[in-house]
């Protein structure tokens, strides 16, 4: 008896009346094969199929291959399949495992789902973009077109409540599971040891417990393909006992290789399986007993910004932990041996983020104005899409010809549309039907969307060509999967073929592809940069490290630059031919030893295809280029003379008070540089204006009343009582001030002001040797008070210069008394 049956009464009898529910059940719980089936016989069923969704390929096969087991039958009778590239279905089909991107175009080209009673979505908790977006569309389906229609969200760890919030009317059913007890063992990390020879080394100990008695089996997780194969070749250099099979398991393996991993072990032959996340949930390995985990997973990280998505290694969630370590007690007791010390469970996330967080939106961008919408609002999602990556997806559909400026579908776009691809690749592939050349077309989007194909050269060519001449089961699947694809597009061109561009013709296709990343020679062999500015790189001794010019396919992430790991080379001719319509022409300058050179240039992107140097610069060009200069360098690259810095402070000064007059300010000045000083450039280089120019350029931002009122209101000058001007510095801390000799003040009974507010100057009083004495805002307050100490301090150190006891009543001096006096 399956765990989960213990939830099979109340399911149904809840199914009976409602359309809605959420089942949650630990692993080896039996929900993804044992509900389907329990379910065939509901009344509310008759007549109609279940469709259960698996988030990958392995995973629909293995359910289906089980639940057909259980009946007694081959795949393809009650229980049947459908893949991308594969499906086994019959007209007695009444479950079809479906994986989640098939289930999202089917609801697409049949959004009333017709003969279809229910839909169950399995390993909900893994949030791919499939499966949020199948489901919200379903609930679209079943609330305006199907009331009839139950809807099943299954997994194993999953934020019930959350999920239960947005499937309002939901029932919620719990299976508790049948765990055998597990011992969890915190391992640690070797740090002098690379990841893969500290997992070989405990694994290899650890194989020492696979008896030929039991034929257990030992499950390894690591985070991608080649971390298994390095595994591998460690366990092999290591040895461990002739009785236990080492066995490898992950996405890209031939479906017979996955298939022998599965199946039940051989008598006295223990396993180790060297496993990817596919191995977390969905299938069934024999007799896991032991789980050892890195705890590392390779997830996908789209950037908008680049337009590029890589696989990064990150610590896994704590679900995902707990999934891996729950392997181990599904059919006896286990161990769970983790590499990592039991305090840093602390900091694991408790769930990985959801792909919609995280991929290329390009494809939920098509997708929802299929649908009928622009955006995911209205939509019943967990999570929306971010603003950002959802106006990079559509950027690049509006550059696929897939959108029009308002953001609606074309008739290009419904063909995409149309096509079970990636929009970029559907887009290549109905260019290469419409010149009758569908077939390569498809054999490129098949190289491009299943990895491992064709091998690892870098060279489009050489993949190609190993792809032709391979005969191996994956690849005839892969092969027939391409001409499916052809005759799909072929149908969906309706004007007569072009004739398609030669032997090179799939590099024009692949450039097609990804226009963005045409990229350009640069520096050294093996470096380039690409259209959208990013740089790029090959191995200096990579065929394609001395080319002009190449269009890249496929890159590997990098914190500064990505490598190419797939390219095919182009000419510029090519290029000029490929995007005349593309093209942009510019005139540019390029600054050389302190002079401008101007350039007229065709470019792509932000790669330039051709530049022709021209005899005289454009007067308007150099003026932007200049202020560009000295936007970034500031005023100071003017040379402006002490006049000008004058001027602006009694500008800046009148402008505290009232503020019609204009802003001289660095900032303002700067952003407006090329309509105050262009003028007087007049063609010329604005650098070499003399300060008289550039005093007339700001006097004449002065209107005429200004002008005028400028001496009156804030004088560059203050008369002092003995006849000489001393100039006011506007720009001092605390209002404009000017220093001088007290002496000189003799007589002043009024304090000096300026401005429309009369503003008091600061007065900065020295002594005869210009040694500061008092700084006052009111000079009478200063003689009637503090004078008297100042001037017997005075007499002291200057006898011979006048101290008056009533400087109002003195006469202002520069000069000493006469010697004998």
């Amino acid at each position: 008896m399956l765990p989960v049956e213990e939830i099979y009464t109340p399911l149904k009898s809840w199914l009976t009346q409602n359309a809605t529910a959420l089942v949650i059940a630990p692993p080896g719980a039996g929900k993804t094969t044992g509900i389907p089936l329990a379910l065939l016989d509901a009344p509310w069923l008759a007549g109609q199929n279940i469709v259960l969704l698996e988030p990958r390929r392995l995973a629909a096969r293995a359910a289906a291959a089980r639940m057909a087991e259980t009946l007694g039958e081959p795949v393809g009778q009650t229980v049947g399949f459908r893949v991308r590239g594969d499906s086994k279905t019959s007209a007695k089909t009444r479950i079809e495992v479906v994986t989640e991107g098939i289930f999202s175009r089917r609801i697409l080209d049949d959004p009333s789902l017709e003969g279809v009673g229910c839909v169950i979505f399995d390993e909900f908790h893994e949030r791919s973009l499939d499966a949020d977006l199948g489901l919200a569309f379903a609930r679209d389906a079943q609330g305006v077109l199907r009331d009839d229609l139950r809807l099943l969200v299954m997994s194993a760890t999953l934020d019930g409540d959350r999920v239960l919030g947005l499937l309002e009317g939901a029932g919620r059913f719990e299976s508790l599971g049948r765990s055998f007890p597990i011992d969890t063992h915190y391992l640690g990390r070797d740090q002098s040891l690379q990841m893969e020879q500290d997992v070989a080394r405990h694994v290899a100990r650890l194989s020492a417990k696979l008896t030929p008695e039991n034929a257990e089996t030992m499950l390894v997780f690591l985070p991608g393909q080649g971390e298994i194969h390095r595994v591998a070749r460690f366990l092999d250099e290591k040895g461990v006992a002739p009785h236990i099979d080492v066995c490898k398991l992950y996405g890209a393996m031939d479906f017979k290789d996955q298939a022998h991993t599965l199946a039940r072990n051989a008598p006295g032959r223990p396993k180790i399986v060297l496993a990817t996340a596919i191995a977390e949930t969905s299938l069934t390995l024999d007799r896991v007993s032991m789980v050892v985990d890195c705890g590392l997973s390779r997830l996908g990280r789209f950037d908008p910004a680049r337009g590029v998505t890589r696989f990064v290694t990150e610590r896994v969630s704590r679900a995902s932990a707990d999934q891996r370590r729950g392997r181990a007690g599904r059919t006896q007791a286990g161990d769970a041996y983790r590499l990592w010390d039991a305090e840093q469970d602390r900091s694991l996330i408790p769930f990985a983020k959801p792909e919609i967080l995280e991929t290329d939106l390009s494809q939920l961008a098509l997708s929802l104005r299929l649908w009928g919408a622009k955006s995911t609002e209205g939509l019943a999602l967990l999570d929306h899409p971010p603003k950002a990556a959802m106006d990079e997806a559509v950027k690049l559909l509006r550059a696929l010809g897939a959108v029009d400026a308002n953001g609606d579908l074309t008739g290009h776009g419904n063909a995409i549309a149309q096509l079970p691809m990636a929009p970029r690749l559907a887009h290549m592939l109905i260019t290469a039907a419409s010149y009758g050349a569908a077939e390569q077309g498809a054999n490129l989007a098949v190289l491009l969307s299943e990895n491992g194909l064709g091998g690892k050269s870098t060279d489009l060519d050489a993949r190609l060509e190993a792809l032709a001449r391979d005969r191996s089961p994956k690849i005839a699947q892969a092969r027939t999967l391409a001409q499916g694809w052809a005759r799909q597009a072929q149908a969906l061109v309706k004007n007569q073929p072009k004739q398609a561009g030669g032997a090179r013709f799939s590099h024009h296709l692949l450039a097609e592809c990804f226009p963005e990343r045409i990229a350009k020679a640069r520096g050294k062999p093996g470096e380039f940069v690409m259209a959208n500015g990013r740089g790029v790189y090959v191995d200096a001794h990579d065929r394609l490290a001395r080319e002009s010019f190449l269009a890249v396919g496929d890159l590997g992430g990098g914190a500064n630059r990505d490598r190419i790991l797939l390219a095919a080379p182009l000419t510029e001719v090519e290029i000029l031919s490929l995007f005349a319509d593309r093209l942009e022409q510019e005139t540019v300058l390029e600054r050389n030893n302190g002079r401008f050179r101007a350039f007229d240039q065709t470019r792509l992107g932000g790669i330039v295809l051709a530049s022709k140097p021209l005899e005289k610069i454009p007067a308007d060009l150099l003026l932007r280029a200049e202020a560009e200069e000295i936007q970034q360098r500031g005023l100071n690259a003017l040379n402006l003379p002490e006049s000008v810095q004058t001027l602006r402070a009694r500008v800046a000064f009148l402008r505290a008070q009232d503020n019609t007059w204009p802003d001289l300010s660095d900032t303002a000045l700067l952003a407006t540089l090329e309509d105050w000083l262009g003028p007087y450039a007049a063609g010329k280089s604005m650098l070499s204006l003399g300060g008289g120019i550039v005093s007339q350029a700001l006097h004449n931002l002065l209107d005429y009343d200004q002008q005028r009122a400028l001496d009156r209101l804030a004088p560059e000058t203050w008369r002092m009582p003995t006849g000489s001007n001393i100039r006011i510095d506007y720009g001092a801390e605390g209002g404009p001030r000017v220093e001088v000799r007290v002496q000189e003040l003799y007589g002043t009974q009024i304090h000096p002001v300026v401005g429309p507010n009369r503003t008091p100057l600061t007065l900065s009083l020295t002594s005869p040797a210009h040694r500061p004495i008092q700084i006052t805002k009111d000079l009478p307050a200063f003689w009637d008070g503090a004078w008297a100490e100042v001037r017997s301090e005075m007499k002291g150190r200057y006898p011979r210069h006048v101290w008056p006891e009533n400087p109002r009543d003195a006469d202002p001096t520069t000069r000493a008394k006469p010697r004998g006096t």
